[in-house]
């Protein structure tokens, strides 16, 4: 079975909005990379697939924005190219290569992970936090930056149970960014 990761960038005090400040440096942006190229779909809700093409879809004119530095490309190719499910019950239709998942959303990720292949990632804010209710992450990334936010969405937020977590790995950046990945413990009672 493909395990479930939920990888996002996170502040210190926990907001994990896209416009908190935590926009990735050269090096933590091949990271990203790697990451990307590593799992074999990606699974997003609506919000966070707009997000994600409205940034990084390759134009229909074939050439990135002008905006993108050149170490951005790489991660830009990445993610046009790679899978994508996308959960939504207001969305009639995606490309993009991506696919609606419909129906219920335990049955859908689970034959997802049952599918040959490494990995699947999901990310975003509001997906994930459903996900992790019904205990189908396999492992969080939580790549923290070294900054305090004071406010937007917090990451998961409202969750029903407490998970506890084990660190499989950490890794440090130059910037001060830390990548921690955890599994959920094995219970012991």
């Amino acid at each position: 079975m493909r395990p479930l990761r939920y990888s996002i960038n996170v502040t210190l005090d926990g907001c994990c909005h896209h416009e908190a400040g935590v926009a990735p440096d050269e090096e933590l942006m091949q990271y990203w990379t790697a990451q990307m190229e590593r799992a074999d779909a990606q699974l997003y809700g609506r919000v966070t697939y707009l997000m994600m093409e409205s940034a990084w879809r390759k134009p229909a004119t074939g050439a990135w924005p002008d905006w993108m530095s050149d170490w951005e490309i790489p991660f830009a190719e990445a993610i046009d190219r790679a899978k994508k499910y996308v959960v939504s019950s207001t969305l009639d239709e995606t490309d993009w290569n991506a696919e609606l998942l419909r129906g219920d959303l335990r049955q859908a990720v689970q034959q997802l992970k049952q599918e040959p292949g490494e990995s699947l990632s999901v990310g975003g804010v509001t997906l994930p936090l459903a996900l992790a209710d019904q205990g189908l992450i396999d492992e969080y990334e939580f790549v923290v930056h070294p900054i305090l936010a004071g406010h937007g969405p917090t990451l998961l937020a409202g969750m029903r149970e407490r998970v506890r977590l084990e660190l499989v790995n950490r890794r440090d950046f130059r910037s001060g960014v830390v990548a921690m990945r955890y599994r959920p413990a094995q219970s012991t009672a």
